[in-house]
């Protein structure tokens, strides 16, 4: 009795650690549709509310960093996906390998571009600055899948399930000087409110730890 009871706090102990919705593809839930448990935001909390299961980014520029339990939000191998609506002339972003900070564009990481028709040339997909998208595969006011692909050095980016973006990075790393912090290394990740005009819509989001 005792070594099951052992093995059961064991169990109770894991699910804490990594979340109770993983699913049998190793897929865990980051946000639960109703509040922002795990998460906390930064610069401009109001940016973000909920409204009908979805995280709703519409203010001034914010940020809204996952620190919640699943991998101690510091993700190395990984993919992360979320069903996506863009609203028209919107812009912004899934940062990746990031960390918390009060203010300011994350000075660690990369964001992977949420566009479809603001005025930023480069689109949905973009490592931004680093390899950039101009097409655009999705509309707005349609509900798409983006998914990202962390493994190594590379990152893969897929909507709806086409690949449409795949980076390698050089073996010296990101950039230099005042974007040292660009490149891949480990950390949590992020949901970008980039300006007051701007209304994007995030729901399912997921992500799936991949072996080192």
């Amino acid at each position: 009795m005792k070594t099951l009871n052992l093995f059961l706090l064991f169990c109770f102990c894991v699910t804490l650690s990594f979340g109770q919705k993983k699913d049998a593809d190793g897929w865990v839930s980051l946000f639960d549709g109703k509040t922002f448990t795990g998460w906390k935001p930064a610069e401009n909390p109001a940016t973000f509310t909920i409204e009908d299961g979805a995280i709703v980014v519409f203010g001034p520029r914010a940020h809204l960093f996952y620190e919640g339990p699943v991998g101690n939000h510091n993700f190395k191998n990984f993919e992360w996906k979320a069903q996506v609506k863009t609203m028209p002339g919107s812009n912004s972003g899934m940062f990746i390998h990031t960390e918390y900070q009060n203010t300011g564009w994350p000075a660690k990481g990369y964001e992977i571009q949420v566009n479809q028709t603001h005025t930023d040339w480069r689109k949905t997909g973009s490592v931004y600055s680093f390899q950039d998208v101009k097409d655009v595969f999705v509309k707005d006011e349609e509900w798409y899948t983006e998914h990202i692909i962390v493994q190594g050095k590379k990152i893969t980016v897929k909507v709806n399930d086409q690949v449409i973006n795949e980076y390698t990075e050089p073996d010296t790393g990101g950039r230099t000087g005042g974007n040292a912090g660009r490149k891949l290394s480990s950390g949590t990740v992020a949901l970008q409110g980039h300006d007051p005009k701007s209304k994007v819509y995030y729901k399912d989001v997921m992500i799936r730890i991949l072996p080192d």
